[in-house]
């Protein structure tokens, strides 16, 4: 949630902010709710004071022996008038929680204009795309020829888009994940964390999923309400909902693999075939808690403990700073390592590292206490898939398939594989 006061102070310069994200705000409907909010409030405040006044009229008027009934009468006039101040006032203040929930972030200067994926700025590119002497094979088919990923079992248990993975495929895909929590907590400094996989609406809320979003999400129950998770970032970033955390402890750091789900709402026909678009995939998710000061320089280390996945499996990639059309919802700043898949002939996302600056810190409550100040302030929050298992998994299948459907474990995978080189 951005800060109420920009909207107080420079509301022109939110409107254009938004404009970049073609995000359709109505300032006058703000200034319409900002300005009744201000009258009903300064209403309220005086008919509490008047009635506060009568009160104790009553009390100095009983004491001489005067007539109470028409200060009485007046108190309760006074009390019905704050009653309806207080009502208005209630339901102004949802309107204007409902409008600022809606609203996305701001962007970072740095962040190009667009309006698509299509006006991404490719920052740089790494590795060398292999080269085949036979037409490479997608996932889909190796999977089949390796009789390790059976979607129709999938459709059959759930429904379509999932999956079910036997053995080395199920195995490889767990080697990934092992290969990512090891590097991040031994050699990036996280610590590994496991969450609920299941979240209340106060969670989601905090992250920004909700409201705006509740149709991509899988709702588990109605009383308690529950959700199942779409990615770690919610359960996780959470921790530090309503904390307020020493200074001498931050940076926080946190490494969490989860299941995800995601409904998918108006992707249906996109990415139908094989694992790229699934609604339960696996993930290693990391997550930084950093100073306000910091956090353009955790963005950037974030973004690299990301790509060092990628370099130690040799998979060539690119990373996209994402422009204003394409950054989500609650990001002030995203970059998309994207990975190359032979079968496709083209780069796809792998991970999304953001910057979301204290947005999410707002609607969360977390903050940390400036030794400067001695006083509480929001934190920064930022967070990255380092990676997604499912599509690090094709990208493996793809990069190191052989002629025969063969596929070769990279190096640093081999050790979680009980020594195996080869599938197939």
């Amino acid at each position: 949630m951005l800060d109420p006061r920009l909207f107080r102070t420079e509301l022109d310069f939110v409107k254009e902010q938004l404009n970049r994200r073609s995000f359709d705000f109505n300032p006058e409907y703000y200034s319409e709710l900002e300005t009744r909010r201000k009258d009903i409030q300064v209403r309220t405040q005086e008919l509490q004071n008047a009635r506060n006044s009568s009160s104790k009229a009553i009390g100095i008027a009983k004491a001489k022996g005067e007539q109470v009934q028409p200060l009485l009468d007046q108190v309760q006039h006074l009390g019905d008038e704050l009653k309806a101040a207080e009502t208005e006032l209630s339901d102004i203040q949802a309107k204007m929680t409902a409008l600022m929930e809606g609203i996305p972030n701001l962007l970072e200067e740095s962040v190009p204009n667009g309006r698509s994926e299509d006006d991404n700025l490719e920052i740089s590119r790494w590795g060398d795309i292999p080269t085949f002497d036979f037409e490479p094979k997608d996932h889909v088919d190796l999977g089949a020829i390796n009789k390790g990923m059976d979607f129709e079992l999938g459709a059959k248990i759930a429904s379509a888009r999932f999956v079910v993975l036997n053995g080395p495929l199920a195995r490889l895909q767990r080697a990934i994940i092992q290969l990512m929590l090891d590097t991040h907590s031994a050699e990036h400094g996280y610590s590994e964390t496991y969450v609920p996989f299941l979240v209340n609406a106060d969670s989601l809320r905090g992250t920004g999923q909700l409201p705006k979003f509740e149709a991509d999400l899988f709702k588990a129950s109605d009383d308690p309400a529950l959700y199942l998770i779409p990615t770690a970032e919610v359960p996780v970033t959470n921790i530090v909902r309503d904390v307020i955390i020493d200074a001498k402890d931050l940076p926080l750091k946190f490494v969490c693999h989860s299941p995800c789900f995601r409904s998918e709402a108006g992707a249906y026909g996109r990415d139908v075939r094989g694992m790229i678009r699934q609604h339960q995939f696996e993930k290693v998710e990391i997550v930084q808690i950093v100073k306000p000061e910091d956090s353009a320089a955790a963005h950037e280390e974030l973004t690299h403990h990301a790509e060092a996945i990628l370099k130690k499996l040799n998979l060539p990639y690119r990373k996209m700073l994402l422009c204003a059309g394409d950054t989500g919802f609650s990001s002030s700043k995203t970059y998309d390592l994207e990975v190359w898949l032979p079968g496709q002939g083209t780069y796809r996302e792998i991970s999304s590292c953001s910057n979301f600056k204290d947005f999410q810190a707002r609607r969360l409550q977390a903050r940390w206490r400036n030794p400067a100040t001695s006083k509480p302030e929001l934190v920064h929050t930022l967070n990255g898939s380092g990676l997604a298992a499912g599509r690090t998994l094709i990208a493996v299948m793809e990069n190191y398939q052989d002629a025969a459907g063969r596929i070769r474990i990279p190096e640093a995978l081999q050790p979680y594989m009980g020594g195996l080189e080869v599938i197939g």
